[in-house]
């Protein structure tokens, strides 16, 4: 990867850092290389650095001059992104580089996701440790991991190890608002064995793939009704088992809990004399989506290639798994009454993997009312334990309940008028932030998050406003001058 994208950009300290992030490979779970490298990179700066027991980085630095009583603020942001690739970008998230380009004021990446999610709030955070020239009191930045694949940072925290009074969260995606509450949420993980059965005489393979579609974050984006590849395959398949006898070797689709499912693919096996009704009956569904998605995800695709199988799911296997994957939940569920034109509970059908000896589905269930999560989640083991098909409900978080009476808030709305004029504005965010853990844990912190402006976050085409990360910057390090100088 060329920095020469990064030349000129402002806050050149930001971008620098940005910069690394984008070379350094960092999966959930796989962000060691990042971390470690980070950590010598404080300690070179004689920065106090650590890595604790659930793998998170914590690094301290001391107030700037005259601030050494302000009250303690933790900065915290998670190293770890989202990969996601278009199925024509190769691309090895493990070892490739992310390829950023500029695109008028946006920075995107090339065919998959960019990583501004988290990253951009990581580079603002590790800009303000660096700065020697910032009024601040005593600083704490979390740099927790596994935050898109379970929050296991965050859930590993100890209590007692940040001092911290106050917290800022810089892993939001609008600027000029300040997010005060996010929804809590678990995972329902299905596992069923499988009976394979052999392929018939007569019968030839063929894959048929649904794409084309946006995808997105299955929190943010999950009330605008965009195409879920997953549902959609599943419903095709159902129609198409009804007219003509059509087997099943494999279904596909999705491939990360927290992203909307933007291509799937399945093989299946039928009798050569029917394939042309096969294409014909694809092209049908095709227009049909295109016309149910008109103005959302107008671009879904639907089409058939040759593929081979030699096993294919048993016909009972076949049923329980297309009837159950079409009967599941995925969307919105119910709407708050406490704060309108907010979700209150959602659930994402994001990845599944169905073979002739077995199968698994991933859902991602979230809502404000810790009992909203545990009531959707539970109805769908009961949908599964209909068919004996065993699932679990694994990963509890809790939500970050608002405090609209925040004194931090204040102090941060102030700051912003102070800066830019205008009022800001006060949301609560229908995603998994880390605060409502780390809250639990540090009972008493007060906590605001905000960020510069991202669009497309978990999926190819994320960008980020290269505008508003300056705009960020100037209102962090603002906010961290009047934490510093605010009364005892």
């Amino acid at each position: 990867m060329s920095d020469s994208v990064f030349a000129g950009l402002q806050p050149a300290a930001v971008w620098s850092h940005f910069a690394t992030l984008c070379r350094t490979p960092r999966q959930s779970k796989a962000e060691d290389a990042l971390r470690d490298h980070l950590l010598d990179w404080a300690l070179s700066r004689g920065l106090a650095a650590q890595v604790d027991d659930a793998g998170n980085l914590i690094v301290r630095k001391p107030a700037s001059p005259g601030h050494e009583s302000a009250p303690g603020v933790v900065l915290q942001g998670h190293l770890d992104m989202v990969c996601q690739a278009n199925a024509d970008t190769p691309h090895d998230f493990s070892r490739d580089a992310i390829r950023p380009r500029r695109d008028g004021g946006w920075l995107v990446a090339d065919g998959t996701t960019l990583g501004a999610d988290n990253g951009i709030g990581v580079a603002l955070i590790l800009a303000a440790l660096e700065d020697k020239t910032l009024v601040h009191g005593p600083l704490e930045a979390l740099f927790t991991v596994d935050e898109e694949a379970g929050m296991g940072g965050a859930q590993g925290l100890a209590p007692g190890v940040l001092q911290g009074r106050l917290m800022l969260n810089l892993d939001t995606e609008d600027w000029g608002e300040f997010y005060l509450g996010c929804t809590g949420g678990a995972d329902v993980n299905v596992q069923r064995p499988g009976h394979p059965a052999r392929l018939p005489t007569g019968f030839v393979c063929r894959q048929i793939r649904l794409g084309g579609l946006r995808g997105g974050h299955s929190g943010v984006n999950i009330h605008e009704e965009r195409g879920n590849a997953i549902k959609l395959l599943v419903r095709v398949l159902r129609s198409l088992e009804a007219d003509f006898p059509l087997r099943m070797a494999s279904l596909q689709g999705g491939t990360a809990r927290n992203a909307l499912p933007r291509e799937a693919q399945a093989v299946v096996a039928l009798s050569t004399t029917l394939v042309a009704e096969l294409e014909e009956a694809l092209a049908g569904w095709q227009a049909l989506l295109r016309e149910e998605l008109a103005g959302v995800d107008e671009g879904v695709s639907l089409h058939a290639s040759p593929a081979s199988a030699e096993l294919l799911l048993a016909e009972t296997e076949q049923a329980v798994w297309l009837a159950s994957l079409h009967a599941a939940p995925h969307g919105v569920r119910r709407w708050s009454l406490a704060v309108p034109g907010v979700v209150e509970t959602s659930n994402n059908l994001g990845v599944v993997s169905v073979g002739p000896t077995e199968g698994s589905a991933n859902f991602m269930v979230r809502s404000l009312r810790d009992s909203g999560s545990t009531a959707l989640a539970e109805e769908i083991v009961s949908l599964f334990a209909l068919s004996a098909t065993p699932a679990e409900i694994s990963g509890h978080y809790p939500g970050w309940t608002p405090n609209p009476a925040s004194p931090l808030l204040a102090l941060c709305q102030a700051a912003y008028t102070r800066e830019f004029g205008g009022e800001s504005q006060v949301k609560v965010i229908h995603a998994g932030l880390e605060c409502g853990i780390i809250g639990a844990k540090y009972p008493g912190l007060d906590t605001v998050s905000f960020g510069p402006t991202i669009r497309g976050a978990h999926a190819p085409g994320e960008r980020v406003d290269i505008d508003s990360v300056g705009r960020a910057w100037q209102l962090f390090t603002a906010i961290l001058a009047d934490i510093a100088r605010s009364p005892r």
